[in-house]
Order: C-alpha cells, then sequence, then structure tokens
C-alpha cells in the first residue's frame, strides 16, 4: 500500500504544482455544460497523473474527470479529479486542489488531497489514519449544532434541478455558528477531517469529488454516509459527512429541509 500512497503523492504533488505555476495564464476555458468550466490546465493536469500511473501500473483502471476512463471495472481503479475547484482557479481565487483515489475490489484504500496554494497534502490509508503533511490528524470535538461551522456546496445543474440545496442551506444557516461555500468539495471534506470544519453535505456530486476527501475524513475519526444516514458509497449523489458527534442532528435538519 505504501507504493500506492507513494504514487498518488507523487502525482498530485506534480499536477498540482504545474496548476500553480500556471495561474494567471491557464489558456483557453471551455464549457461541459451551462456552468461547467474546463482550462487547459485541467487537461494537462490529467494527462500528467494518467501518464504517471500508466507507466506504473498499466493494468489499473482509471476513472477521470476530464476525458480519460479506461478498464473502470478492474480490481485495482484510479478516481482522479485534475483540478476540483476549476471555477476558482479560472479565476484566479486560491481555492482548489488535486484529488486522487485508489480502490480496490470497490473499496476505498487510498486518498491524497493536495492544496498547491497552502502547500498542503492530506493523505489517507484505509485503516492507518488520516495525516498533513505527514502529521497525523483528526475531526474537530464539537457536539452541539448551534456551535457547528459547516461547509456545503452547490451543484452544476442548480439551474434545472429543484432539488438544489438551497433550503438545507437555510435550515443550516438558522441552526448553527455559519456555513461556508468555498467551491471545492474534496477540499472541505479534507478540512472536515482535520477540524476545520465540524460538517459537510452535498448534492449531486462525482466520484473524482468525493473518492479521496472521504477516505480522508473517515480515516481522521469522522462518518461519512448519505442524507439518511445509510451507507455511502463515491458514486451516490448525497454525501453527509461530519466528526460523528453531531451526525445525527446533521440528518434530522436535512430530512426537516425535504419536507
Amino acid at each position: 500500500m505504501d507504493e500506492f500512497l507513494k504514487t498518488a503523492k507523487s502525482a498530485a504533488i506534480r499536477a498540482g504544482d504545474y496548476a500553480l505555476s500556471r495561474k494567471g495564464r491557464i489558456g483557453r476555458i471551455s464549457y461541459k455544460g451551462a456552468i461547467n468550466l474546463v482550462t487547459d490546465v485541467d487537461k494537462k493536469n490529467e494527462e500528467l497523473i494518467v501518464g504517471m500511473i500508466k507507466k506504473k501500473y498499466p493494468s489499473h483502471g482509471i476513472l477521470s474527470e476530464e476525458a480519460y476512463s479506461k478498464n473502470t471495472q478492474a480490481e485495482f481503479k484510479w478516481i482522479i479529479d485534475p483540478i476540483d475547484g476549476t471555477t476558482n482557479y479560472s479565476r484566479g481565487l486560491p481555492i482548489y486542489c488535486v484529488s486522487i483515489a485508489l480502490e480496490i475490489d470497490g473499496q476505498a484504500a487510498v486518498g491524497v488531497v493536495y492544496d498547491p496554494e497552502r502547500r498542503e497534502l492530506f493523505t489517507a490509508v484505509y485503516k492507518k489514519g488520516s495525516y498533513l503533511n505527514g502529521k497525523k490528524i483528526h475531526v474537530s470535538k464539537t457536539s452541539k449544532i448551534r456551535q457547528g461551522f459547516f461547509v456545503t456546496g452547490f451543484a452544476y445543474n442548480i439551474h434545472e434541478d429543484l432539488n438544489d440545496n438551497i433550503e438545507n442551506f437555510k435550515s443550516f444557516l438558522k441552526k448553527c455558528l455559519a456555513v461556508r461555500r468555498l467551491g471545492s468539495a474534496a477540499l472541505d471534506l479534507a478540512s472536515v477531517a482535520c477540524g476545520r470544519f465540524d460538517g459537510f453535505w452535498e448534492m449531486n456530486l462525482n466520484p473524482w469529488d468525493a473518492a479521496a476527501g472521504a477516505l480522508i475524513v473517515k480515516e481522521a475519526g469522522g462518518k461519512v454516509t448519505k442524507f439518511d444516514g445509510s451507507e455511502f458509497v463515491c458514486y451516490d449523489k448525497e454525501l453527509l459527512s461530519s466528526n460523528t458527534a453531531i451526525h445525527g442532528e446533521m440528518i434530522k435538519i436535512l430530512k426537516k429541509s425535504f419536507k
């Protein structure tokens, strides 16, 4: 497992530092959807990461956000977001990251989230804990919703989907310390893992948004489920994560929002 982690770390750092070096001169920006951007740097990062993985593990499957997916039913599958937070990145807002996860037989085994702006590398290996720049991290100890500091996001289909997370956002605002919306689900999850936030929820995520971050939260002592508390896998469209202590209360708020 150490070799897999080493590969993920090397690829994330190389891609993240490349993105940082291109900030302010990112080249062409195009649209995959009405408000879903992709830049030349997203594509180059995908090439860098996929190339490093294929060179070392040519038989492994890969599921990546932009254009590259291959052998996705393989026993070993890498799940990649070359830049999570592309809209932020494209506008010069320094909140974005590279996210890389490895699944083995459907189980998240390795997760890496790299924030090049802050030189922060979040890592986790299944049943071996979570780390930030080599130091072990743990979720917060907040036990009351009123003192909770939360983060969420809104999907790219918000203009079309009536189930848009706005009622959930309003419900949490009325009951907690504060809610933020930063624009990078992978960094949101990493921030729950290290105790900066007490919880995170979002709808209509993709596997590459959540695979690495969800493992990092779990290995930091947190909890990750669907909105109803049932088991979450990264292919689900609902994600609720917390420090565990306030998870039940978060479920109650989400249930009331949907009524």
